[in-house]
């Protein structure tokens, strides 16, 4: 079985934030000590960082779970929960992060690139943290803030400097054992490669990867063939080799570079842009060939120098055409402020991270704490948006896991 997956699911938590201690000063000859309830900690979060030394998707097929831990929860005398701790999940560089519906959420195509997966939850308000001049002795204390939980799909595009693509069986696995170490499976039927096999090639002073992709059939930019798995590798390539297979009976040299062309064109047009070279392969079994360009012998060695040459000049032109591309990040945009929703049932929705922040406390049974929360409420705009949207009298109202009844005044 392989070791190389390039596909994974994984499900990270953030840890949750520790609650708010309710608390208040218990001292010998201290009448009415004041409120003294520490905070919670903060939950760990989860990160994703892009590390070239992990090669495989492996380590998510049988266990995709990572959690980070939760925050303490405060205590008496104003001691503070401990912040749970922060995991860190090594992912091959070139790994593409995508939510469930497939939109790509982050790229990690650098070495070191670091991205958050997941936030652990604030902690929790103690009740100190609400005493003022008005309120003497707030009875009441934050829980706290749940940790966020994402599934997400895993997607690896190899980092190479050159792609070889070309039919099965065209020479591509022989070739890359020849220009570099790369020891990849070699058989003289089709499909022998089902995995890309990655290479470093050295020339004088030089040095580049070579990706060696599965072979590529008609109709594979439409997924025939497991021709998306095998596309998405070509991706990052700053430069293609076209491979030919002079030795084909079944489709002519020129049929051939139509095909792969057309094929790379229809999964992602801009792939034609990349430099490339297009070189007739396996020559030593058609002495017939009819080809006017390049040709090589992966058997016989003949050409190879002369192309490894050439593509160390291909390589060394197309790093500097791309040079001014940076790594890039995509982040989940925090939403900002309150917006209101409406469920089928009629009950208006408050979204809002300051909202629901704002109702998580520990008693709202207790008037300080209404109060509080109808104070924080109104300063965010949360009655006004209400009225905007049509709330009336009696109307059911959620925030978070609350449910309460909209009364205008």
């Amino acid at each position: 079985m392989s070791n190389f997956i390039d596909e994974a699911q994984i499900h990270v938590k953030a840890g949750n934030g520790g609650a708010g201690c309710v608390s208040f000063r218990r001292e010998a000859h201290v009448d009415k000590g004041g409120p003294n309830g520490g905070d919670g900690g903060k939950g760990g979060d989860v990160w994703f960082v892009a590390d070239r030394n992990v090669a495989s998707l492996l380590a998510f097929k049988d266990t995709p779970h990572r959690e980070a831990t939760r925050g303490l929860h405060g205590s008496g005398n104003n001691k503070h929960g401990a912040s749970g701790n922060d995991i860190t999940v090594l992912l091959p560089e070139g790994t593409v992060v995508k939510d469930r519906q497939g939109n790509v959420i982050a790229d990690l195509d650098q070495e070191g690139v670091k991205w958050m997966a997941a936030a652990g939850g604030r902690g929790g308000r103690g009740n100190a943290r609400f005493l003022n001049n008005k309120r003497r002795a707030p009875a009441f204390a934050e829980q706290g803030e749940v940790g966020e939980e994402f599934y997400y799909n895993l997607e690896i595009r190899l980092m190479a400097d050159v792609a070889i693509v070309g039919f099965p069986n065209a020479g591509k696995s022989t070739l890359i054992s020849r220009i570099s170490a790369a020891k990849p499976k070699i058989a003289d039927y089709p499909f022998t490669t089902l995995e890309p096999n990655l290479g470093v090639v050295r020339y004088d002073t030089e040095e580049f990867t070579v990706a060696d992709i599965p072979g590529l059939i008609e109709g594979a930019s439409e997924g025939k063939g497991l021709g998306h798995k095998f596309l998405r590798h070509i991706e990052r390539a700053h430069a293609l080799l076209i491979l030919i297979d002079l030795a084909s009976i079944e489709y002519s040299p020129e049929e051939q570079e139509r095909i792969l062309l057309h094929e790379l064109g229809n999964y992602d047009a801009s792939l034609l842009e990349r430099p490339r070279l297009v070189i007739g392969s396996r020559a030593d079994a058609n002495p017939e060939y009819e080809w006017t360009g390049d040709v090589i012998s992966s058997v016989t060695n003949a050409g190879i120098s002369h192309l490894v040459g050439e593509l160390t000049t291909l390589v060394a032109r197309a790093r500097k055409e791309r040079s001014a591309a940076e790594a890039y990040v995509i982040h989940r945009p925090v939403p900002k402020g309150i917006s209101i929703d409406r469920d089928p049932d009629g009950t208006f929705v408050v979204v809002g991270k300051e909202a629901d922040r704002t109702v998580a406390l520990n008693d709202l049974t207790n008037e300080d704490a209404l109060n509080y929360v109808h104070h924080r409420l109104e300063k965010l705009g949360v009655y006004r948006a209400l009225q905007k949207a049509g709330a009336r009298a009696g109307d059911p109202v959620r925030i978070a896991t609350h449910t309460f009844e909209y009364q205008p005044d």
